[in-house]
This record gives structure tokens, C-alpha cells and sequence, in this order.
């Protein structure tokens, strides 16, 4: 009897669940701008695209006929940007890339709307060493080949900091794959070795590290970012919301989404080895 009334109550708990779809506001889509100036042409970019209802499927629009330029404020020069349709983002001209210790403006102008952000490009710390070590499957560990990134970091003020992972050629960018970090605990994170415990690679493996140094608008952003792709939208998760731009309106009206990280680069890679030790 007690099995039946078990039995019973998953049945009539099963049936009465329901996939509620709320109705939402529909919103004029907003500019999303993610640009990125770095003392490294080839990771420099500027990618534009509009905002979509919740609800909607497929890849957001893309601007592809605005007016992008980032000027140089300690020098004045200005540096403009053209559309690549191969990459769906806008490059800079020449192939022109930051100077570290100079400080830069953001002009992105679509329509009658101009938005713009400053930040400067900050002195890099050290990247010394990346240590490749096997290490056996164990709780909460798969095997694998783990890298420990060994450095330092000199700076008392501005440590905010992003390694981004490049397998094979792929950066991994899904929302365990943001590593961001601080000076909360001290900037010793680099001297004793830093481990990304998280990534267990595979035999052959081409991984290539970069590491950033963020002003703190970006960083909040991508702080800000990380949690909103990890909040599940249950009862005791928060509102999600955007994060906030350090982007802003100079020009016309209306809303804008995104950010502008200017950062140093400093990378390496490394080759996992063919056989287990």
C-alpha cells in the first residue's frame, strides 16, 4: 500500500508540472559591442551586433556598416577600422596595434547614435613559465595533463587579470572557461604557481595561454558577465541582468550593451606530450 501511494503521488506530481512560457516585453534591439585593443594586432577587433528578444532563435544581426576608430588620446593619432565579412567584425587599418602606457578612446558611431569608452593599455606583468604535469584521475579530478602558469606581478594598484585558453587553435569559451582574477588574496598568485586545476588536456595537445591585465570597467563587466551565464534562474538565484557597459552614449539616444577592454598581452604555449609519462 505504501509503494502505491508512492507510485501514486510521482504520477500526480509529474502531471502537473507545465512548461510556463512568460510574455515577455518586446524591446527595440540595442548595440552590443565587444572591442577589444591590445598591443597585439592580430587579437585586436571590434564586434558589433544587435540585441534580440528572449525567446528568439539563431545569431544575433550583425552592424556591419558603422563607423569605427580608436584614437590615440596622448598622441591624437587615429586609428580607423574597416568591416571584414569573413570575420564579421571591424580591424584596424594596417594592421596597427596599442602602445603600453598609452591611454585611448573608443568611437563607435551607428547612424546618428556615437558611443565611446576610454581605457589604457597597462603595463604587462611576467609570464616566466607554463609546467605541463600528468596527473591521475581522482574525486572532483579527471586525468589528464594540467598546466601551472608560474610568474609575477609587481603592481600595488590596477591587478585585474584574464587568462584566456586556446586548444588546438579554439579558444575555449564557454562559461567555466573565463578565468578572471584579482589582488583579493594578494598578488603572490603567479610565485607559488597558479594551476588551472580545471582544464585537464589530452596527449598532443597545442595549448596556448594569454594573459591580461584589465582596466577595472572591463574586468566588472566580465565579472559581471561570468555570473549572469551561471545563473539558473531558480528560486534563490537573483534577477538576471545585463552587465554593466563601461561604454556610453556621447551622442543621440538610447541604450548600449557591451565593452571595451584595452589590455598588454603576454602569451606562450605549450605541446603536451605524445605518451603519458
Amino acid at each position: 500500500m505504501r509503494y502505491l501511494i508512492l507510485i501514486l503521488t510521482l504520477i500526480l506530481f509529474s502531471s502537473c508540472q507545465e512548461e510556463v512560457l512568460l510574455d515577455l516585453e518586446t524591446l527595440e534591439p540595442i548595440p552590443v559591442i565587444e572591442a577589444i585593443w591590445t598591443d597585439n594586432s592580430s587579437i585586436n577587433q571590434v564586434k558589433i551586433t544587435l540585441s534580440k528578444d528572449y525567446y528568439l532563435e539563431g545569431d544575433n544581426e550583425v552592424v556591419e556598416n558603422a563607423d569605427v576608430s580608436i584614437k590615440n588620446i596622448d598622441s591624437g593619432a587615429v586609428i580607423l577600422f574597416f568591416y571584414s565579412p569573413s570575420n564579421k567584425k571591424y580591424l584596424a587599418q594596417n594592421g596597427i596595434r596599442g602602445i603600453v602606457g598609452q591611454r585611448y578612446e573608443l568611437s563607435v558611431i551607428i547612424g546618428q547614435n556615437e558611443y565611446v569608452s576610454q581605457g589604457t593599455i597597462l603595463p604587462p606583468p611576467v609570464l616566466d613559465s607554463v609546467v605541463v604535469e600528468f596527473k591521475e584521475e581522482r574525486l572532483f579530478r579527471e586525468e589528464g595533463y594540467y598546466l601551472t602558469v608560474y610568474g609575477k606581478i609587481p603592481f600595488t594598484q590596477d591587478n585585474n587579470y584574464r587568462i584566456r585558453i586556446i586548444e588546438n587553435d579554439t579558444l575555449r569559451n564557454s562559461r567555466f572557461d573565463y578565468l578572471l582574477f584579482d589582488d583579493s588574496f594578494g598578488t603572490s598568485i603567479l610565485d607559488n604557481g597558479f594551476e588551472l586545476s580545471g582544464f585537464p588536456f589530452k596527449a598532443n595537445d597545442k595549448i596556448r595561454l594569454e594573459l591580461f591585465r584589465l582596466n577595472q570597467g572591463a574586468f566588472d563587466y566580465l565579472n559581471q558577465l561570468v555570473s549572469l551565464l551561471f545563473n539558473d534562474g531558480g528560486l534563490f538565484s537573483p534577477p538576471p541582468q545585463n552587465p554593466q557597459s563601461n561604454i556610453r552614449l556621447k551622442n543621440g539616444q538610447g541604450s548600449i550593451l557591451g565593452y571595451f577592454m584595452t589590455s598588454p598581452i603576454v602569451s606562450e604555449t605549450v605541446q603536451i606530450p605524445a605518451k603519458q609519462p
